[in-house]
């Protein structure tokens, strides 16, 4: 029991909900309520399922294609700095487009809620790190995976409270301090597989 509680807490650390929460709102802000909350529970499902993937079978995946899970760290810190600059500097939107096309023009797919910002660089190569390390009590890893998985999907879900409180002002200056701090966390993680790489 105390293993899996050790487990649950550092995948929810580097899951990072709370933090990932702003992000969301910011990037969910011009949908619809209930379409929000779709679009939440598929991106953590899509998540879930790479987290699944790279647990069993990522490092395979890695040798086939001759890559190193500093690549995956490098190539995840270049997508969060071109997802944060857009954050900053948003292109002026079209006035005459109808709501539900503006919705599938903004409604995100895959990238970048669920990767990388949900099952990151970070993440994955735990995964593929604690798959070697509990081999033999992988049911362990499993039910530790997926509770931190639905801690974190509801915490996401509130996002619905959290824009009715700030408000589309609130959102937007939340959407640009958020930007600031993922350049930061992207440079970092870019500057982690550059620091990996050459100590291998």
């Amino acid at each position: 029991m105390t293993t899996i509680i050790s487990l649950i807490i550092l995948l929810l650390v580097i899951m990072d909900p709370l933090g990932n929460l702003p992000i969301f709102i910011s990037i969910l802000k011009n949908t619809s309520s209930s379409r929000r909350r779709f679009v939440i529970v598929r991106e953590m499902i899509i998540a879930l399922l790479f987290m699944l993937l790279f647990l069993f079978l990522g490092e395979k995946i890695l040798s086939v294609l001759n890559l190193k899970t500093e690549t995956v760290s490098i190539s995840g810190g270049i997508v969060l700095f071109l997802i944060a600059v857009q954050m900053i500097f948003p292109t002026p939107e079209p006035i005459n487009i109808a709501n539900n096309q503006k919705e599938k023009k903004d409604e995100p797919f895959l990238v970048p809620l669920a990767i990388p910002l949900v099952a990151g660089p970070s993440l994955l190569a735990t995964l593929i790190l604690l798959s070697h390390q509990y081999s033999s009590h992988m049911c362990y890893l499993l039910i530790s995976l997926f509770i931190s998985w639905f801690i974190s999907m509801f915490i996401l879900l509130s996002s619905n409270f959290f824009l009715k409180i700030l408000g589309k002002k609130g959102i937007n200056a939340l959407e640009r301090l958020m930007g600031l701090v993922l350049i930061m966390l992207s440079t970092q993680m870019f500057l982690n597989g550059i620091s990996s790489w050459f100590k291998i």
